[in-house]
């Protein structure tokens, strides 16, 4: 996501002028991408998001040792990491050009530099190249440097060579990269055509299904290990070829806010059964922003090929064989934060203090829009998975997975009201609520990998947990209302 910008109009103009030529162009506007990035977070969130990186090495070496300690291989862990890193890519590309009515509606009436086009002597397709290269080097410092730090820190200690532990950053980074570009991609190709998105998605599945597409080779991971000049060409070549399709690949669009027809309206209340209108309203602004309700779709399948990913190397590199269905479940339950997110994002408190409706109906709405997008999305994936999976995985996964979800939703409501955004970079709530969601994420990981000595034991612990993760939950969203209405006074 890109900050706003607040440069004067002629300090902008200057951005994009100059006779340099093109390539002393782009960099000044790289370098202020980077800086409207950065004064946004820090307006955002104050002097405490400067301590973000330090949390982030602090949780990242506190998690590689707690796995190393439960047993899991080092080698597992930074496979683990690559697809983090990829997941994380993915999201990030997709926030930075979907989320676009989303950032306005939080700031107000705002020029983003990647926006910019129109007033900028540069074309749309080099300020999103831009904006792609920007999104590399500011995250990879502010995420991955940090993460390679706490990840060295127990890995160095564990023997592994230090050139080892250098070659993760990079290839972490190529991850990264690999990410950002393949959501900026298909979005992209979206922006012409839906069903072309579609075909491609089935197509890759299809590949990785049947073991015709090697996502290890053609990934950065590849190249971890085994470096090779072949192996760094086949690792990064696809990472490169996408940074630069994505932005050809993209069709601006104006989004001009259709309004829904009233039949429409009343059609989707009746539906639901919707009396105060709350969750009507929240799916038809999902349904009518930046992705549509596509982008939920998007994010869990992300989550569901992620999770799959991480669990078929976990079992390659361990003698362990994890439930996919306790895996599954959990993962996609904690991804619903996004889609928290989204039902949330044209919201503020205020709004409903104005309206005659208490904020404890207003979260009841919420969380009735949250559970309609999330649970059907979650659960294509889960039924598809049957393809290749045992029913019986698939039934507990599709247990977990709308328990951990309604858990997510109770967490995120009470912490952060409508605006979860915040929890990205204020320190003291990413802490908190990282914590709260680690509580339930652990046991239930603890029994995916346990399921290969008992699974009946590790059935019933997933799901005693689940159970009781979204009983606090259902506790914790009748209480968001009370809670940020005596906020608010």
């Amino acid at each position: 996501m890109s900050g706003a910008d607040t440069t004067a109009p002629d300090d902008t103009t200057r951005a994009g002028g100059g006779g340099s030529g093109p390539s002393g162009l782009s960099t000044r506007l790289l370098a202020r991408m980077i800086r409207e990035e950065w004064r946004l977070q820090a307006e955002l969130f104050g002097d405490r998001f400067a301590l973000f990186p330090l949390v982030i090495a602090v949780v990242a070496g506190l998690g590689v040792w707690l796995l190393t300690v439960a047993g899991t291989s080092i080698d597992a862990v930074a496979a683990g990491l690559h697809g983090l890193v990829f997941f994380f890519g993915l999201q990030v590309g997709t926030i930075g050009l979907v989320g676009r009515d989303a950032l306005r509606d939080v700031l107000g009436d705002v020029t983003l530099l990647v926006f910019s086009a129109r007033t900028l002597p540069v074309t749309w397709r080099r300020l999103l190249g831009v904006f792609v290269v920007k999104d590399l080097l500011y995250y990879s410092g502010l995420f991955l440097v940090p993460m390679a730090v706490g990840y060295a820190a127990v890995a160095l200690s564990a023997g592994q060579p230090a050139g080892t532990v250098a070659l993760l950053w990079l290839t972490t980074t190529g991850a990264f990269a690999l990410g950002v570009g393949t959501s900026l991609t298909l979005t992209g190709v979206g922006t012409r055509s839906r069903a072309a998105v579609l075909a491609l998605v089935a197509a890759a599945a299809a590949g990785i299904l049947t073991g015709r597409l090697d996502i290890v080779a053609l990934s950065p991971y590849g190249f971890y290990l085994d470096p090779s000049l072949r192996s760094a060409a086949l690792g990064f070549g696809p990472a490169l070829a996408l940074a630069v399709a994505g932005p050809l690949a993209f069709q601006p669009v104006e989004s001009g806010g259709a309004r829904s027809a009233p039949q429409r309206y009343e059609r989707v209340r009746s539906a639901i059964r919707d009396d105060g209108g709350v969750a009507t309203r929240t799916l038809l602004e999902v349904t009518r922003s930046s992705g549509s309700v596509w982008k939920v779709l998007f994010s869990m399948g992300v989550l569901f090929g992620v999770t799959v990913l991480l669990v078929r190397e976990v079992a390659r590199a361990t003698t362990l064989a994890p439930s996919y269905g306790i895996a599954v479940g959990t993962l996609l339950g904690l991804g619903a934060f996004t889609t928290y997110s989204w039902v949330t994002q044209f919201d503020s408190a205020e709004e409903y203090l104005r309206l005659p409706l208490s904020l404890s109906a207003a979260f009841a709405g919420k969380r009735t829009a949250f559970l309609v997008l999330s649970v059907p999305a979650g659960l294509v994936y889960l039924v598809g998975s049957l393809v290749w999976l045992p029913p019986a995985q698939v039934v507990v996964g599709a247990v977990v997975f709308p328990l951990v979800a309604v858990y997510v939703f109770g967490i995120t409501a009470y912490v952060t009201g409508f605006a979860p955004n915040e929890l990205l970079f204020d320190t003291p709530l990413f802490v908190a609520f990282g914590a709260a969601l680690a509580a339930v994420a652990v046991p239930l990981v603890v029994a995916a990998l346990a399921y290969t000595e008992a699974p009946t034991v590790a059935v019933g612990v997933s799901v005693g947990v689940s159970l009781l993760a979204a009983a606090v939950g259902v506790v914790l969203s009748n209480r968001a209302g009370p809670r940020w209405q005596r906020n608010l006074r």
